[in-house]
């Protein structure tokens, strides 16, 4: 299991603009192959939004469409691109 997190700095407002489109979201990324769960969090300086995928592949396709989407249809909300984190789940609960 593999699990990718993206945080934009900063940009708490991200995450409402985000849950306005909350089923076009979850069309999007539930599309990935190996595709497991996806969650969007308004932090106290920012937004993040966190995807679990079967594998490697998943998490990198998710990442590559989330960023297509956001340039394409939300231009001016991403300010600056996410820190993105991204592995091998090593423990899960």
């Amino acid at each position: 299991m593999y699990a990718t997190v993206r945080r934009y700095e900063g940009n708490r407002a991200l995450a409402d603009r985000l849950a306005e489109r909350a089923d076009e979201v979850r069309s999007l990324i539930s599309g990935v192959s190996g595709f497991l769960a996806y969650y969007l969090v308004r932090g106290t300086n920012g937004t993040a939004s966190i995807t679990i995928c079967d594998d490697e592949a998943g998490t990198e396709e998710s990442n590559r469409i989330a960023s297509n989407w956001l340039r394409e249809n939300m231009p001016d909300a991403a300010t600056a691109p996410p820190h993105v984190t991204a592995g091998e789940v090593v423990i899960s609960g």
